[in-house]
């Protein structure tokens, strides 16, 4: 699990956030759906911000899927000045229209989905942030499974992202979540990475850093993995309250690179 059930995103930093009146509603996250290549449709939640900048963000959440946590911080991202999209990534398996619910037994449906689904439903998201007017530039920010599979999308260039934000995503063997090691994988990587890290986290070890920067080296692009030394696994999320220092540092880097 990475959040607990009544866990908000943590707080835009004040400098951060625009200081400028909201369209009609305001960044309030509509949850509507889309529909991946292959036919699948699968619930979103689209959040738009009243003065737009590149890029705008597809969210992949964590096992939990679509849950008010990344609906909520799809508003964060709108309030900071960025079209964002938070999709369910377990529409083939799991339907169910609409926002999961707490209680919701995951793991048989992270296991059936695989990252060239999940980069169908991630192009799919940039198709609905166009028709609702997002710039042409989109990057991708993923939390703990979905962070794993943002390092696997950044190394396929015909899905339309710019970038790749990562929090806490799995590095090194991803059998527990049916995928291929991200640390290997980005040698392939084809655009600018963010990783961001707790040192505690005791499931991404430094030796899987350690090689995960190796392989993005050897990739060519310009990347930034930055740990946070005291702090676990979720520290964005489950844990954000004590480590509201690590959470605000790691909005400000997000925002940053993705405005770079």
């Amino acid at each position: 699990m990475c959040h607990a059930d009544d866990s908000n995103p943590p707080p835009l930093p004040d400098d951060l956030v625009l200081a400028l009146p909201p369209l009609a509603g305001g960044a309030a996250a509509e949850i509507t759906t889309a529909t991946s290549a292959d036919g699948t449709p699968f619930s979103v939640a689209l959040a738009l911000s009243s003065q737009p900048r590149e890029p705008a963000v597809v969210i992949v959440p964590d096992v939990r899927g679509l849950y008010r946590f990344y609906a909520e911080l799809a508003e964060r991202f709108a309030a900071a000045g960025h079209h964002a999209i938070a999709i369910d990534p377990f529409g083939r398996t799991a339907g169910a229209p609409g926002e999961r619910d707490a209680d919701w037994d995951f793991w048989p449906h992270v296991r059936q989905t695989t990252p060239a689904q999940l980069q169908q439903d991630i192009h799919a998201a940039t198709h609905v942030l166009r028709e609702r007017g997002a710039a042409p530039t989109f990057a991708v920010v993923g939390f703990c499974f979905g962070g794993a599979h943002a390092f696997l999308a950044a190394t396929n260039p015909d899905i339309g992202l710019s970038r790749a934000v990562g929090f806490y995503g799995k590095l090194g063997d991803g059998s527990r979540l049916g995928i291929p090691s991200p640390a290997e994988e980005a040698v392939h990587t084809q655009m600018p990475v963010l990783g961001l890290f707790g040192g505690a986290d005791e499931g991404i070890p430094e030796a899987d850093r350690a090689k995960f920067a190796e392989s993005l080296r050897t990739a060519g692009v310009d990347h930034e993995i930055h740990v946070y030394p005291d702090a676990p696994h979720s520290f964005f999320d489950r844990k954000q309250d004590q480590f509201a220092d690590a959470s605000a540092d790691a909005w400000r880097r997000t925002l940053a690179f993705l405005a770079d």
